[in-house]
């Protein structure tokens, strides 16, 4: 992915006593956002290029059969970067409605630390963890 080829943007260092999600952590994470965001578009304009370059039909059925599963891997995985980039806008829409942080169940915050790992996290880790073990037992 080339989000990693771009610099990355060192963690947030939060000061003692600094209030949560404040201007300076708004807009460290609005550029984290932008920042993936901005790769995962050069992802899709590449892959739509390279499809376009190596369109070319195989005589043979396996090079056929290899080609059209190629596209469809890479088609299924540009459909995973294009919900990414959804919720990457709902991200950048919540920060500037100053949402931005906090458990969408308990309304908690959702922390720094979970945030730099996950910047499209939505719930905390108690309520992410619940969600988890709820499905486990579903899934039986």
């Amino acid at each position: 992915m080339s989000q990693l080829s771009l610099k990355p943007i060192a963690p947030y260092q939060a000061t003692e006593g600094e209030p949560y999600m404040n201007q300076n952590q708004r807009e460290h994470f609005r550029n984290v956002l932008q920042q993936i965001k901005s790769g995962l578009g050069e992802d899709i304009d590449r892959t739509v290029h390279t499809m376009q370059d190596e369109a070319t039909v195989f005589a043979d059925p396996n090079d056929r059969a290899t080609q059209e599963s190629d596209i469809s891997l890479e088609l299924r995985n540009r459909d995973r970067e294009r919900k990414l980039i959804k919720k990457i806008n709902e991200m950048l829409n919540k920060i500037n409605a100053d949402e931005y942080g906090y458990c969408e169940n308990c309304g908690i915050e959702i922390g720094l630390g979970r945030l730099e790992a996950r910047p499209t996290a939505t719930q905390c880790i108690d309520c992410k963890s619940l969600d988890e073990i709820r499905e486990k037992q579903m899934a039986k």
